[in-house]
């Protein structure tokens, strides 16, 4: 089924507003922004979500096919991974 991801819980404060995230990284002082489509992965990633489900949803809200999902999801990720905003993994 696939590794389940979350965001980062110590130092990261955010809100969804009018469709949109705004987010604070604490420790690093720095202001963070989500579009409407990132802020759809933000929320799931929120409460935990697979790399699967989060291409799902990228389909089902805007119809758009699963390899290009797949790999808005990746790119997402990779930048979420290099800002230190997801949890770490286990293994």
């Amino acid at each position: 089924m696939g590794e389940r991801l979350r965001l980062r819980a110590g130092g990261l404060e955010w809100r969804s507003v009018e469709g949109e995230v705004i987010a604070i990284d604490v420790p690093r002082a720095q202001y963070l922004g989500a579009n409407r489509s990132a802020s759809l992965l933000w929320e799931a990633l929120g409460e935990g979500a697979t790399e699967q489900e989060l291409a799902e949803l990228l389909v089902d809200r805007y119809a758009i096919d699963r390899l290009t999902a797949e790999r808005d999801v990746a790119a997402f990720i990779e930048d979420l991974e290099t800002h230190g905003l997801l949890a770490e993994r286990d293994g």
